[in-house]
């Protein structure tokens, strides 16, 4: 019998959580965050010092692995750190802030914002194309909850807006040979919207697949190979070729909406990017692809450097 994934000692022992984020970032050994020297590193050891403190004696300063990562200036130790980063990259339909509060023992302001940190270390950043060499891209859009900005502005204007209309709207491309996903908020479901989301995202050699929406039609001249699925009248897959279908981009939003309505339950706008990417980042590294629960959260880990999140941050859209 396999031991429990969270008795390993990097989730419970400070200096093994140091030591095991160490691995990951500086696999080559310590690498100086403020003059990026790799020479003349020496680790500070003493009970006078903290833990995992590093000192460059090119620059004369110190530091630790956390500089220039998601962990910096955080009081919180790495390793309840490590535990949060292993539940939301393990839960399927994501975790609730109040569920981090209760399980580690933190504070809710501290859950909220370190669940927000993990969800930016989340976020790809990947930009080649989807659908090289001929490959299946599909791509869809959905609507999610109320879009309070938009009903704030009906109290300014002379008309209101559909109920379609006054929702959030989001896009979302699956490449069918990777497996990936890619998501991202858009104001309108508009041709001139659309189409330059689409045509930076995916290559122009790709078979594309769509259904009938209006802010589509307009793809054929720069995709040659658009296929529309007919949902007005019913058609789901075409008859002749089974593969011309959104199924696939549909499948995903059934789990993005069952964790946002079932666990976050609801989200503004400037925040909602940041979902995408965390439920992107689970459906891309799933165990359909051979990625478990360890390895998901492995590559979470690596994510973590260079993106540091600051509390005035996350409350906008950036």
């Amino acid at each position: 019998m396999k031991n429990a994934i969270l008795s390993d000692p990097k989730f419970h022992d400070e200096e093994s959580a140091f030591a095991f984020i160490e691995s990951l970032l500086w696999p080559k050994g310590p690498v100086c965050p403020h003059c990026g020297s790799k020479e003349r590193i020496g680790k500070l050891k003493g009970k006078s010092y903290r833990i995992g403190l590093h000192k460059c004696y090119v620059c004369r300063k110190e530091f630790t692995v956390r500089i220039g990562t998601i962990f910096e200036d955080s009081h919180i130790p790495l390793k309840v750190w490590l535990q949060a980063m292993f539940a939301m990259a393990s839960s399927k339909k994501g975790i609730s802030s109040n569920q981090l509060h209760r399980t580690l023992g933190i504070t809710l302001k501290s859950a909220w914002f370190m669940s927000h940190r993990i969800r930016e270390a989340m976020r790809d950043g990947a930009l080649a194309p989807f659908g090289g060499n001929n490959g299946t891209v599909e791509a869809d859009e959905t609507y999610l909850w109320d879009n309070n900005e938009l009903k704030a502005l009906e109290y300014e204007m002379p008309f209101r807006f559909t109920p379609i209309g006054r929702k959030n709207k989001i896009l979302s491309l699956v490449d069918r040979e990777s497996g990936k996903v890619r998501s991202s908020v858009v104001e309108n479901l508009k041709a001139r919207t659309l189409v330059p989301i689409l045509k930076e995202n995916i290559a122009r050699e790709a078979r594309i697949v769509t259904d009938d929406g209006s802010g589509y039609k307009a793809l054929k001249k720069d995709f040659p190979d658009h296929y529309v699925v007919n949902h007005s009248a019913g058609q789901y897959v075409w008859a002749d070729d089974p593969e011309i279908h959104i199924n696939t981009v549909e499948g995903y939003f059934s789990i993005f909406k069952r964790g946002m309505r079932g666990v976050y339950q609801h989200c503004a706008k400037k925040h909602l990017h940041r979902y995408l990417a965390e439920f992107d980042f689970r459906y891309s590294n799933r165990i359909a692809k051979g990625i478990d629960d360890s390895d998901r959260a492995g590559k979470l880990l690596k994510g973590v450097a260079g993106k540091r999140l600051t509390y005035q941050t996350t409350n906008c859209q950036n």
